[in-house]
């Protein structure tokens, strides 16, 4: 099962996985930048002609009164290309099934995850009055119950649930003595009606917390300068994987990367793990560029992540052992291949990439080893 996001998608789409094939396309989205909302080997190119022929039909219509054999063509290619989106839908179904949309409020939601009895899902989403961050929340999958468990204001990100349900983890920047002045400086920019490319902030005040639910109660684990976030539980809530930039801010950088700090504070992110308290933090990765985006195996014996080029350019999926040894690169597509995740049975990884062209990222799956 995985969950998909898109920044330009405004919700959270589930997938069951089938029997799976190494390596194997699973999902094939539009080809609007960024969307993940469709599927189908060509489904995505069908109905994109499909509508330009609708369109180009009732174009047709208004200006000529449509002549009889431009009717009957428009119809078969209608017809056809109908038919076709159907075989493709029918040829995924073998290896997905079950796809549903779970979230419709707000500006956009993304990074879903389960709780180890598949009851709840930890997400993000920007559905705030008055922030235009995101903050965390928890959907009962049973009820369809959603409760805001981040504090409402500050920007968070990276969501996971400790195995006992009772206890999550996020990143969250509420501790930033601006953080509600930053909010109000994106409204007001939003409000002006200007525009950026979307792009993700690597804000030095998130810190990576846990929230008690029973206690209702934070706690920050990390509290260091630097970015501290993409954390997750280890399968017995024992160990939190992390990615971090805080070793930046704790040395003096050259000035060659005082320069290339200025313009991507990306570049220094590295894995770390530590206790679920926060304490004996061990950086795991020390490779020139982007390190991040941490998961454990089922069998919490692993650790996968994505690495970056350099120039940031590419990216590829890698795995190791919990303690940093064994580092292993799993892909080898010289293009953007990211957020990896082990399958339950350990065998294989599913990631998403961009192989088929720059805004067009699809689901795979592949051998763990």
């Amino acid at each position: 099962m995985v969950y998909l996001h898109c920044p330009s998608v405004p919700a959270l789409t589930y997938v069951g996985l089938g029997q799976p094939s190494c390596p194997t396309l699973l999902f094939r989205p539009t080809l609007n930048k960024g969307c993940c909302t469709n599927a189908g080997a060509h489904l995505a190119d069908l109905r994109a002609r499909r509508r330009d022929i609708i369109a180009g039909g009732a174009m047709k219509r208004s200006k000529v009164k449509a002549k009889g054999h431009m009717k009957r063509r428009y119809y078969l290619s209608l017809a056809l290309l109908t038919l076709i989106s159907t075989v493709a839908e029918a040829d995924e179904a073998r290896l997905m099934s079950n796809t549903r949309q779970l979230t419709f409020e707000g500006r956009r939601a993304g990074e879903g995850y389960f709780s180890n009895d598949g009851t709840k899902m930890i997400f993000q989403s920007e559905r705030e009055p008055g922030n235009p961050f995101y903050q965390m929340y928890v959907l009962d999958m049973d009820t369809g119950d959603t409760e805001r468990i981040s504090p409402g204001h500050g920007k968070t990100t990276c969501g996971w649930i400790h195995p006992d349900g009772i206890r999550v983890l996020f990143a969250s920047t509420h501790d930033d003595p601006e953080a509600k002045a930053k909010q109000k400086a994106e409204l007001d920019f939003r409000a002006s009606g200007k525009s950026r490319r979307y792009s993700w902030d690597y804000d030095e005040h998130y810190d990576i917390f846990e929230y008690d639910a029973k206690k209702g109660a934070y706690r920050n684990l990390t509290n260091v300068p630097g970015y501290d976030a993409e954390g997750a539980y280890s399968p017995d809530g024992r160990k939190i994987v992390f990615a971090s930039n805080r070793a930046a801010y704790a040395r003096d950088l050259t000035p060659e990367e005082k320069k290339t700090f200025e313009h991507d504070k990306s570049y220094f992110m590295d894995v770390y793990v530590m206790d679920a308290d926060g304490k004996n933090v061990k950086r795991l990765t020390d490779s020139p560029g982007y390190d991040g985006g941490t998961f454990f195996s089922a069998d919490g014996t692993k650790i996968t992540w994505r690495r970056f080029s350099e120039d940031g350019a590419q990216a590829e999926v890698h795995t190791m052992n919990t303690d940093g040894t064994d580092q292993r690169q799993i892909t080898r597509l010289g293009v953007m291949s990211w957020a990896p995740y082990f399958h339950p049975s350990d065998d294989y990884l599913v990631f998403t990439t961009n192989k088929h062209g720059f805004g067009n990222f699809e689901l795979y799956i592949v051998d763990a080893a």
